[in-house]
Parts: structure tokens; sequence; C-alpha cells
């Protein structure tokens, strides 16, 4: 059986091994996003935490940390492009496991859907600097749903396309964006450090200072959301060198992010009063290269904010046809999600599929009249799913190395510890929630500030989850159910379009 980690080309019916640290970082840093995260998610989490969005980052960025610890210290043991999805099987049972693998899958679908739409915003709002307001008698409005949703599906076909043709290409064309979008993003947040007229205060790092749980719980969900993308790299193991690559890929943009956000932060509220960082919105990054420079150097920040968007997009596409396609090996998927392309190397038509499921779902949620609504009520339902799906693969990290308990303080910290405080905070963030949600209103109601509808989009991506595990179970008898292990990443030779898949083995212990 070939090592998990071997170096060889594996030939065009496998994935190909091509990528290193770098392209590990290219792939985690887009698919968090800073630029996007910094220009669209401040407004969000001020709107909940005021003038200490600051201390709320670093707050968060503690639990995260762990979990990150958790994914380098599973994926030495056993990389594999299912992360989440194979260790929580392994570990705990192939229920929650396979939860892991549908929540990470379905969270991510939904966020492509959305993201579309931003980027759609943030390509016409940088039409609408070029002075182009209209076209063929269509009102090129940045805050319309509807408008920014079409250009949204026109970008989602371009990055698929990329992403179907190689993940070494796509990340080439990331790295560029990530280092021209990080260099106009740094150079406006200094200078608005420097030149802001709004009095910093110790304050702003003061956690204790936000009005109120309910503000610092969902500010908190809000947080988790902005940092999350990081776990991307883990889903290339098949496609990496080294599978520690993967890890040092992750644990790098991780850190790299908590930088960024902190600066971007903290720049925010040098130049902008937090009713205005609440007023503008989607747009905030906008206006703060307008406060800061005259044309055409206040549009820089706009074209980092839209470069963003589009590696955000596509490194969210190449992840989720991953995922797929470990969950196809294990049979707990149809066959039809493991097929690879004999040329590119890469899930092409689970790729495809993913990115028909996401512009159908964009397409249907043109009905929230507003854009701002429309992130809302992603990043709070999205948010939920992602704290049950880390703190599932933090706690397997806990019970696989359980026995470092008996191995010293210092092996115990890190294999137990860490990751069991790590999961129980976003279990018991995400409980809080729940509840606060479910007491919020006395009725139902499409709308971002009504708690019923909160909850009704994780509650569906669970029950169906549970609905869809139950088929792979019962009706398509997964030998994942039986064993609660994953194959491994080379145990099997994925076949080409058109073939049947072989039998999956189950992976070494």
């Amino acid at each position: 059986m070939p090592s998990a980690v071997q170096q060889q080309d594996p030939g065009p019916a496998r994935m190909r091994r091509s990528l290193g640290v770098k392209d590990g970082v290219a792939i985690a840093a887009s698919s968090t996003a800073a630029t996007t995260s910094i220009g669209i998610g401040m407004g969000s989490l001020a709107a909940y935490a005021g003038r200490q969005t600051p201390a709320l980052l670093l707050l968060a960025f503690l639990p995260i940390l762990g979990i990150a610890l958790s994914y380098a210290r599973l994926n030495r043991t056993e990389p594999n492009c299912g992360s989440g999805y194979t260790w929580v099987g392994r570990s705990i049972g192939p229920w929650p496991g396979f939860l892991t693998g549908w929540v990470v899958l379905v969270g991510n679908v939904i966020f492509m859907a959305y993201t579309g739409a931003v980027t759609g915003s943030v390509v016409l709002q940088f039409l609408n600097k070029l002075g182009l307001y209209s076209l063929l008698g269509l009102r090129l409005d940045p805050s319309s749903t509807g408008i920014s949703t079409a250009v949204g599906l026109i970008a989602l076909v371009a990055v698929t396309f990329t992403a179907i043709t190689g993940v070494r290409a796509a990340t080439r064309l990331q790295l560029w964006l990530l280092v021209f979008e990080y260099a106009a993003l740094l150079v406006f947040c200094g200078y608005a450090l420097v030149i802001g007229d709004q009095p910093f205060s110790l304050s702003w790092l003061n956690p204790f200072d936000i009005a109120s749980p309910q503000a610092l719980a969902q500010g908190m969900v809000i947080a988790v959301f902005i940092y999350w993308g990081w776990d991307a790299a883990f889903s290339v193991n098949e496609e990496t060198r080294n599978a520690s690559d993967a890890a040092r890929g992750g644990l790098i943009a991780l850190v790299a992010m908590l930088g960024l956000f902190l600066v971007g932060a903290l720049a925010f509220q040098r130049v902008m009063n937090t009713d205005e960082l609440i007023r503008n919105g989607p747009q905030a990054l906008t206006f703060l290269g307008g406060r800061l420079a005259p044309e055409p150097w206040a549009s820089l920040p706009l074209a980092a904010l839209m470069c963003s968007a589009f590696a955000s997009l596509q490194s969210s596409v190449i992840p989720t046809a991953r995922g797929a396609l470990a969950m196809a090996r294990d049979r707990t998927l149809g066959p039809v999600w493991q097929r690879v392309h004999p040329r590119y190397g890469s899930p092409a038509v689970g790729t495809l599929l993913i990115m028909a499921v996401a512009a159908l779902l964009a397409v249907l949620a043109v009905g929230i009249p507003q854009l701002n609504d429309m992130i809302l009520t992603a990043v709070n339902s999205i948010g939920l799913t992602v704290a049950l799906y880390y703190g599932l693969t933090a706690l397997a990290c806990a019970v696989r190395f359980r026995g470092s308990l008996r191995q010293g303080p210092v092996r115990a910290l890190r294999d137990v510890v860490v990751p069991a405080a790590s999961a129980l905070a976003l279990f018991g963030l995400g409980g809080y929630l729940v509840r606060y949600y479910a007491t919020l209103s006395d009725h139902f109601e499409p709308s971002p500030d009504n708690g019923w509808f909160m909850l009704l989009l994780p509650s569906l991506f669970v029950l169906v989850g549970l609905a869809t595990a139950a088929w792979a179970k019962w009706v398509r008898r997964a030998p994942y159910f039986t064993t609660g292990r994953g194959t491994d990443a080379d145990a099997i030779t994925l076949p080409m379009d058109g073939e049947a898949a072989p039998m999956p083995r189950p992976s070494r212990s």
C-alpha cells in the first residue's frame, strides 16, 4: 500500500502531488479572505461589540488556535482530504463523523452562494467608481441583491473553471491576488492608523466592556466565521508533497489573519465612529479609501476587496469538492463525487455540481431584499455550524490522544487539554446562542433579527445530514458506518469518468 505522503506522481487517475507550504498558505489565506472579512465583517462585528471589536477578535482567536493545533496534530497521524469527517469518524463515531463532513460541505456551498452575491456587489461598486451606473437600461446598484447575485454567478462560473483545471494553477492565481490585496490593505490601514481622528483607547482591547453576554456571544460567532477558512489547507493533503506542509500552511495563514484583522479593525476605528462603521456595512472599505485618498488611489482598497472576494470564492470550491470526494470514497456519498478528471487530476464532476447547487441557492436567496440582511443571516447561520464541526474535530483530537495524559504535562496539554478546552468553548458558545435565538422571537419571520429564522438553517443542515447518513448506512451500506474509518488518502485508485468505483478498504490504524 503506498504511503499517504509518498512523493511521486500518482498518475492521471489520482490526485497529483504538486503543492507545498506556500500553496497551503495561499489556499488557507484565500479561503479566510482577510480583505473581504475586514471590508464586510467589521461592520457586523461593530453592531454587537461596538468599539471592542479588536478585543472580540483577540478573544475568538484563542479557541480557534486550539482548533488549528488539533487539526495539525490529527493531520500528522492521518493526512486525508476528508479531515474532520475522517478524524471524527474514527475517534468518536461514524454518525458525528458524517455530520462533521456534511456541515462542512453544506456550509461551504451556502457560503459560496452568499459570497457570490458579495463578489457581485464589489464588482458593481468598482464599476460605479469607473462611472458606469447603468447598462442596457439596468441600474448597477451594489446594494441590490438581484443584480449583485447575477454578477456573482458569472464570477462563480469563472472560479469553478480554474478549480477544475488544476489546484496548482488556482493557487498560483490566488498567491498573486493575495500579494496585491494585502499590499493595498496594509498601506491604507497603516495610513489610517497614523492619521485617523478618532482617539485610540485601551478599552478597545477589553472584552469586558462589551454591552451584554448576548452581544458577546453573537459577536464571537461572527468572529469565528471571520476566521473560518484556514482549514482549507488540510483539504488538499492528496495534492500536497508532504502532509506537514498542509499543517504549516494552515497555521501560518491563521496567525497572519489575526495580525491583519487587528490592524484592519483598529484602522477602521481610527477613521470611523461606530455608527459610520455599522451604516457603511459592506461598503466600509470603499468609504475608508475615499476618506484617506483622492481618486484613483481611493479605489485601490476596493480593487483589493474585489481580488479577495474572487480568491475566497475560488478557494471555497476547492476544499468543498475534495471533502465530497473523501465521503464518496467511503460510499457515504454517491460515486459521482469521486470522479477525477483524467487530465487535470481534480474532482471535476463534483466541482461542477457544487457550483450548480451554490448558484441555485444564490438565485433563491434573492427573495431577501437587502444584501446586508442576506450577509447577516448567512454569517449567523453558518457560524453556528462552523462552531459545531470545529468543536467535534477538536474533541476527536482529545479522544484519540487521551493516552498523552500519562506521557507528561507538555504532551497532555498539547494533545488533550487544549483541544478539549477549545471544543467546550465552541460548544458552550453554540449552545448559549441556540437558547438565545429560541427565546428571542415569538413568531417566525424570514428576517436576520428573527431568532426562529436564525435557527432554521443550521437545524435544517443537521436534520438533512442525519437523514443522508441514515440513507448511506442502511441503503448504500457504506463501510464507513461499520468501521467508523475513512479510506486512506492513497488506499484506492480513484476512477476515471465513467468507471465504477472500487471497494474502499479501511484505513490504517
